[in-house]
């Protein structure tokens, strides 16, 4: 892991696409969002749990950590007898294109403000005066 920006622009690009780039997200997330994706129906952790050929409890947080990226959406599914279960499907392509460019303007406006902060502050110090010999 890069500890400084500059280290982190200067090595090559590890991650192979936008999943592992943007969000960090581990090979059972991409396997998981590629089954969702693959489906004309959502799934219940439990089905994606049996046909990724996992726990049940690896299958959940691999839904969990696809949610907070942005890249699934959760529907209530009702019971008529009562109560409820809950499934999941992929969000559309356009939609989390168009939140990981959001995220990426946001991020090139800080780091210009930054810069912009940084310039103004060092660069328009006044000259240091030589020290007066005796």
């Amino acid at each position: 892991m890069a500890n400084s920006m500059g280290e982190m622009l200067r090595q090559d690009m590890q991650c192979e696409g936008l999943l592992e780039c943007f969000h960090d997200l581990k090979e059972i997330d991409k396997d998981v969002f590629q089954l969702l994706n693959d489906r004309a129906d959502p799934l219940t952790v439990d089905e994606i749990a049996e046909e990724i050929d996992r726990e049940r409890s690896t299958a959940y947080r691999s839904v969990q950590r696809l949610l907070q990226a942005g890249f699934l959406q959760k529907e209530q599914v009702n019971y008529e007898q009562g109560g409820y279960y809950h499934v999941y499907r992929p969000r559309s392509a356009d939609e989390i294109a168009q939140e990981m460019q959001r995220m990426l303007n946001d991020w090139y406006a800080k780091m210009g403000q930054l810069i912009g902060e940084f310039d103004q502050k060092y660069a328009e110090s006044p000259p240091r005066s030589p020290p007066v010999e005796n």
